[in-house]
């Protein structure tokens, strides 16, 4: 029996209905097989019973009887299946995940394939007949999925193989005659090739997005990094000045205590030398008295005048008349300690600021001034890098960006982050304005220079008024007058500043910017030639 099932092949023994491997097999009059339980539905549910295969009719239903023949060559086939799979390596048993196999019982195999006209996914073995009956090559294979029945239409119960463009959904054939007639249409697999490209593509780009987003997250890191060198640097740097006053105001003080403590000794030491003198004094007098009191009980005669003389001559003392002890003057010592602390601390200050003014001094830009945004009294020079104002009014168009009342320019660059510094030349003027504005000021009639209003600038007026335009206006007190004002923005940090060659004149602090910012320039009115000295763009000048 084993020999003769070798030179059988498997698929003489597939049930042409369930297209499986005979289960009780059983044998019409017209001599084809099938299994007994899919033959007796198949004539339940049609009437005359009819064989599947030849369309005989058959007007009496007949009996079937197990063709035990069949059954066991079907039973070896079966078992050899089962053996097959059971020889197989573990790594074909499907796990969490994996498409399992809808023929095998008990342990479910991995399937290689699913059919999409049986709707049923098959392992190695059970995908057998698919490969080696002609009638089982044409079925559609795809790789395995699960849930087989959503690839159906559920309206029509037929498979879905064709993509309508109109409706961006997958439909059946009678879809395309019926509900969607007039939409375009086209293959599944064509519009498959089409959305794979897409999804290439797309695939493309989202890894361009990622590769992007490692690279900024290896940017901010490196300027976490960076952050904490300068947080590190500025803590030491910090520490160093700090630790420097201290030592400064403690040396002052030992200083000032050890001054007016030498002044206490240098009394206390005279007091004592007076003292000791005084006491020498009333020792002398107090022998002297001493022996006159012994004389003057004397009952001798003549011992008391012979010894007499001598003791009328007093001891040489000093007049003490004009002698005093006074207490040192300490007035002005306290001042002086303090003032030459001040000289001490403002060397450091001044220490502080140069390399304060070198630090911002490296993020200087390039700045040229914007002829269509200067007031028409203004006069430029050709390369852009100076202002002042004119007598005469020049005949220029008022296009939205340019200041018609206020004596105004702003720079052509913008900046909308990061930091940068520019230096303007001042000297020889009498009134001026400096600073920055945002992008949507108004630059029409007349202005108001304040934060509120989009301007953040610091002026000179009649000569040696300074202010800082913060609204209310806040007066600056200079030491002197700068013959160039430097204007550090950080935009970030919300932070203007405004520096001369020596010192910080004043900072606006806590601003929040949202635009972008301009460079701002006003030469103010001529003054009939007293205030008629440019306003310079200057080249930065690095400290050393």
């Amino acid at each position: 029996m084993a020999a003769a099932s070798c030179l059988l092949t498997e698929d003489q023994f597939l049930c042409s209905i369930c297209l499986h491997v005979f289960t009780d097999p059983v044998s019409t009059p017209c001599g084809h097989n099938f299994c007994k339980t899919c033959i007796t539905e198949h004539w339940n549910t049609n009437v005359p019973c009819q064989c599947p295969n030849c369309k005989q009719v058959f007007y009496t239903r007949p009996e079937l009887q197990v063709n035990t023949f069949i059954s066991e060559m079907a039973a070896q086939f079966r078992q050899s299946a089962q053996q097959k799979a059971s020889s197989s390596s573990e790594q074909h048993v499907a796990r969490p995940g994996e498409v399992p196999c809808d023929v095998c019982t008990g342990t479910k195999l991995k399937a290689l394939k699913s059919c999409m006209v049986c709707l049923a996914s098959y392992c190695e073995t059970h995908l057998e007949p698919h490969l080696t009956a002609s009638r089982l090559k044409r079925h559609q294979l795809i790789d395995p999925v699960e849930k087989l029945e959503g690839r159906m239409c559920t309206k029509h119960d037929k498979l879905l193989e064709l993509f309508c463009k109109t409706d961006q959904m997958c439909v059946c054939l009678l879809c395309t005659v019926l509900d969607h007639k007039t939409h375009d249409v086209v293959p599944l697999k064509e519009e498959y090739e089409e959305k794979k490209a897409e999804l290439r593509k797309t695939e493309a780009e989202t890894q361009q997005l990622i590769q992007k987003r490692r690279l900024k997250i290896q940017e901010i890191k490196r300027s976490v990094e960076l952050s904490k060198e300068d947080a590190d640097r500025e803590i030491a740097g910090g520490v160093q000045v700090f630790t420097a006053l201290k030592e400064s105001v403690e040396r002052s003080q030992a200083e000032l205590i050890d001054t007016i403590r030498e002044k206490q000794r240098k009394t206390e030491k005279q007091a004592e030398s007076f003292i000791e003198e005084l006491e020498q004094e009333i020792s002398k007098l107090m022998k002297r008295s001493s022996e006159l009191e012994q004389l003057s009980r004397s009952e001798d005669h003549l011992h008391l005048l012979q010894s007499l003389p001598s003791l009328n001559t007093a001891p040489p003392t000093k007049d003490w008349t004009e002698v005093s002890v006074r207490p040192p003057s300490y007035e002005g010592t306290v001042v002086r300690a303090v003032n030459q602390l001040e000289e001490t601390l403002s060397k450091h200050m001044k220490k502080l600021f140069e390399a304060e003014l070198k630090r911002v001094q490296q993020y200087a830009v390039a700045v040229t001034l914007d002829p269509d945004t200067a007031q028409p009294w203004l006069i430029l020079s050709d390369v852009g890098k100076q202002v002042k104002h004119s007598d005469v009014e020049n005949n220029l168009p008022d296009n939205p960006e340019r200041f018609d009342t206020c004596t105004i320019v702003l720079a052509k660059q913008s900046f909308s982050s990061g930091r940068f510094f520019f230096e303007v030349q001042v000297k020889g003027k009498i009134d001026w304005d400096l600073g920055v504005a945002r992008e949507s000021v108004n630059r029409k009639g007349q202005i108001t220079l304040n934060p509120q209003n989009g301007y953040w600038t610091i002026c000179l007026r009649n000569e040696n008024e300074y202010k800082a335009a913060a609204g209310p206006a806040v007066r600056l007190s200079l030491k002197s007058q700068p013959e160039t004002v430097g204007v550090f923005v950080d935009y970030e940090e919300g932070l203007v500043s405004f520096y001369d060659a020596a010192a910080l004149i004043y900072s606006f602090t806590g601003c929040c910017f949202t635009e972008k910012l301009y460079p701002l320039f006003s030469p103010c009115p001529n003054h009939g030639g007293k205030n008629s000295a440019p306003l310079i763009i200057f080249p930065v000048n690095h400290s050393e």
